[in-house]
């Protein structure tokens, strides 16, 4: 939400978007009473603990409750802390009356004094050294093992302003004014090495030695220093080279108070008092930057994630997550899909009310005599100005820009007009009967409102680079009277010689288009495409699935068409036909049909005893679909079916057969029964013949 909107236009906003209601609060009460200086995360993750003002006090923070888990005050305004245990029991702070303050799990422990006022201290685990620099030369040792203070180092600075221990060799580096930066050893305390860093700035700013102050320090690794200076630079040492390997300008004139390292995609994060911004380590190049409406006291990069926290000049501590500097804590895990979904479905901006304007369209537009009054908003760089005055300064500058508008307008109704017109498409010469099935595909599609899915598909198969030889190329015509074709699509088959156009159709529609040529499209190539589109329209007609209703009422319609047929062809059953052909001879007697029945019988047991070489020859010498399929079959030259009856089937035959004959035998014959009828004339006769 914009910081520079009004409370009450703030709460409106609220009121109308539900997802501003329902913001989420990391931590709860993550704020100070007016200001908040300084700001760390103890060792284990745990604990956040902030200081602030006013009153001076110190909060600590749990994770794991995302909540206060408890408060205390301080006599005076802390500078520094450092947290000296793994979790919150053990705290030392500096404060600005030079003292120093500690504290433990209970409250406060012990208050000790220091000669000068303190600017920056560290904490050297290996020998328990707490180490003090500030408006003197000197770094103070105070030795917590032994609960006394140490002969300091001596150093050749005036003043000291930061100071930092390395956790891999515990090399104690201090820095102040003039630009210097000193290197001391704690086993021999001595001076081991000298960094001038005015050198490397004077060609960056000019007269730089004089003014120019170490203010912040961090290590990367037992061999990499990063230094930050007053002037907005941070240079990258590597210790065995005393020049900067890599120099980075803020470009804010404004001292560098915080610097991180991210391992992860080899990254530097550093922050002034205007913005944080982040750069690759080995170019410098920027990546991004963050940037507030307040100055930015202090920052902390919580290890190995992407979330900081920015200690400001404002109640409300401010928190980014960045996940590209790596992922979310344990304790805050959500914030990974949320970042995900945000990806996805991106929110809209709340700067609906606002137009954001470069220098450039200000003075286009005739604005710039308001910069520094209220209706400018500066923002990064340009100015956020309210949307009804911008259309109003809009209105002046180009009055005819709404007749622009309108004929735009116009124009966008006219090509949408065209395009809706009748189109006449010209068919290929190549493959001409799949092209216009598919183009009659896809209309009746569109009449009949399916997926839009399957229109593309079928309407791209044309203009597809993929399949365009398939259409201009004749070694791609695919030839529907060939023999593979009928095997391979029977019923597109059936349906080409029911739908096909006759033969003098198709020439006169071949001579139309060779007098009509590519580019002429009116004339008889009208009336081809009509009755192509009916013809494509009729056979999609045919083939297309009936539904279940119209297909039962189909099968009774059929069924009882055939009854009668049979029932009109049964007087013709047993005429006498005299045509030679075979398939269409007729039986007229009953010994026929039995003398018939027995030769197929006969013929089926010799078939069933002969070998599977004479059934092959059989095939190819005797029927023509036998040559055929040797010669032009699409499946492999040859093709043959073998039926074996199994030893099981045989044998249930005969014994079914001997039962018959024993029920034979025994069956008493009802040929008495005969002689007792009536007598009629002819009737013994008829008994006797059956």
């Amino acid at each position: 939400m914009p910081e520079f909107i009004s409370e009450k236009k703030r709460r409106s906003l609220i009121k109308k978007d539900a997802k501003l209601r329902h913001r989420i609060e990391l931590i709860q009460d993550f704020a100070m009473p007016t200001v908040s200086n300084c700001i760390d995360v103890s060792p284990d993750g745990q604990y956040i603990f902030c200081t602030g003002t006013y009153k001076p006090r110190v909060r600590c923070y749990d994770v794991n409750q995302l909540s206060l888990k408890f408060e205390r005050c301080l006599d005076a305004e802390a500078i520094k802390f450092k947290v000296l245990s793994e979790d919150y029991s053990k705290v030392v702070f500096l404060l600005n009356d030079r003292t120093v303050e500690f504290h433990t799990q209970q409250g406060k422990h012990y208050r000790i004094r220091i000669p000068k006022f303190g600017r920056d201290m560290a904490y050297n685990s290996s020998n328990c050294d707490l180490m003090l620099v500030g408006a003197s030369s000197e770094i103070y040792r105070l030795n917590l093992e032994q609960g006394r203070f140490l002969k300091p180092f001596e150093t050749s600075l005036t003043e000291l302003n930061t100071c930092v221990i390395s956790e891999d060799h515990y090399l104690t580096v201090a820095g102040g004014n003039n630009g210097f930066v000193e290197c001391w050893d704690p086993r021999s305390q001595s001076r081991v090495g000298l960094l001038d860093c005015g050198s490397a700035v004077d060609g960056i700013v000019d007269n730089s030695k004089d003014s120019l102050k170490v203010t912040s320090l961090k290590f990367d690794g037992p061999l990499n220093l990063a230094v930050g200076t007053s002037l907005g630079q941070v240079l990258l040492y590597d210790l065995r080279n005393n020049k900067p390997y890599l120099t980075k300008d803020h470009r804010y004139d404004l001292p560098i108070h915080s610097i991180f390292f991210n391992k992860e995609n080899d990254m530097v994060i550093s922050s002034d008092e205007r913005a944080v911004k982040l750069w690759s380590r080995t170019t410098g190049e920027a990546v991004t930057a963050v940037e507030i409406d307040h100055d930015i006291n202090d920052m902390h990069l919580v290890n190995e994630t992407g979330l900081f926290f920015l200690a400001n000049e404002s109640p409300k501590l401010s928190t980014f997550f960045i996940p590209m500097l790596g992922p979310a804590p344990k304790w805050c895990s959500f914030l990974d899909s949320l970042t995900e979904e945000m990806e996805e479905n991106p929110n809209q901006e709340i700067y609906d009310d606002y137009k954001f304007l470069t220098k450039k369209d200000t003075e286009a537009l005739g604005l710039s005599n308001l910069i520094g009054t209220s209706l400018l908003k500066a923002y990064m760089h340009g100015y956020f100005v309210d949307m009804r005055l911008y259309h109003k300064a809009v209105a002046v500058a180009n009055p005819f820009a709404y007749k622009e508008y309108r004929q735009k307008k116009i124009s966008e109704k006219m090509e949408e007009a065209r395009t809706n017109r009748v189109k006449l498409e010209k068919r290929p010469k190549v493959n001409r009967d799949l092209a216009s099935r598919l183009m009659a595909q896809v209309d009746d599609e569109a009449s009949s409102g399916k997926q839009k899915a399957k229109q593309k598909r079928a309407g791209n198969l044309l203009q597809d680079s993929r399949f365009s030889a398939m259409f201009q190329d004749p070694s791609f015509q695919v030839d529907t009277e060939s023999d593979d074709f009928r095997l391979l699509n029977p019923v597109i088959t059936k349906k080409y010689e029911s739908l096909k156009p006759s033969k003098q159709a198709e020439d006169s529609d071949e001579e139309q288009s060779d007098d009509g040529g590519d580019d002429n499209l009116s004339g008889g190539n009208d009336s081809d495409s009509s009755s192509e589109d009916e013809l494509n329209r009729r056979w999609i007609k045919d083939v297309k699935p009936i539904p279940k209703s119209k297909s039962s009422k189909m099968k009774h319609d059929k069924r009882k068409a055939e009854e009668q047929s049979i029932a009109a062809d049964q007087p013709k059953m047993f005429e006498v036909q005299t045509s030679d052909k075979k398939e269409n001879s007729r039986f007229s007697t009953l010994a026929e049909i039995e003398n018939h029945n027995e030769q197929l019988k006969k013929k089926f047991k010799r078939s069933s005893e002969s070998t599977f070489e004479t059934k092959i020859r059989e095939l190819e010498g005797s029927r023509p679909f036998g040559k055929r399929s040797k010669e032009q079959h699409a499946f492999g030259a040859k093709e043959a079916t073998l039926q074996i009856k199994s030893k099981k089937k045989t044998e249930r035959e005969d014994q079914m057969q001997e039962h018959f004959e024993e029920r034979r035998k025994v069956r008493r014959s009802a040929k008495h029964l005969g002689k007792r009828l009536p007598s009629k004339p002819g009737g013994s006769k008829f008994f006797k013949k059956f």
